[in-house]
């Protein structure tokens, strides 16, 4: 017995193209993710009180994006007004901000990116007033 011929003409094999292109199999965009916040420089005054509270202000930094590894993953400037969003892969991070010598100073901080979502964090710098 002979095996059967099929023939498909041109309208049929784009069609099977077409459908296959627009199924679950395709290529995926990336869920959005990383972190976002503030950078604050304070105490601005010596001495805060009730009446003159004296609240920290926005800063402009530089922050180093780490891996767990130690390794630089990427690098990344505050605005003006503090703020911050970065996108990364999921996964830890350590943030790293560069302090000053001997102030501005800001410690390390570990932060966690899950999938489709920014962590929010506020880096803090310290003037070194007392």
């Amino acid at each position: 017995m002979k095996p059967a011929r099929i023939t498909l003409g041109v309208p049929t094999v784009l069609a099977c193209l077409v459908a296959s292109a627009c199924g679950s199999g395709g290529p995926v965009e990336p869920a959005a993710q990383g972190i976002e916040g503030i950078a604050l420089l304070g105490p601005q005054c010596p001495v805060q009180t009730e009446e003159d509270p004296c609240p920290d202000l926005p800063y402009q930094a530089w922050v180093s994006v780490r891996a767990p590894s130690g390794r630089l993953h990427t690098r990344f400037r505050t605005g003006e007004d503090g703020r911050f969003r970065v996108d990364l892969p999921v996964g830890g991070y350590t943030l790293d901000p560069d302090s000053g010598n001997p102030f501005p100073i800001a410690g390390e901080l570990d932060v966690e990116v899950v999938s489709g979502d920014y962590t929010s964090v506020v880096i803090q710098f310290d003037t070194g007033i007392r």
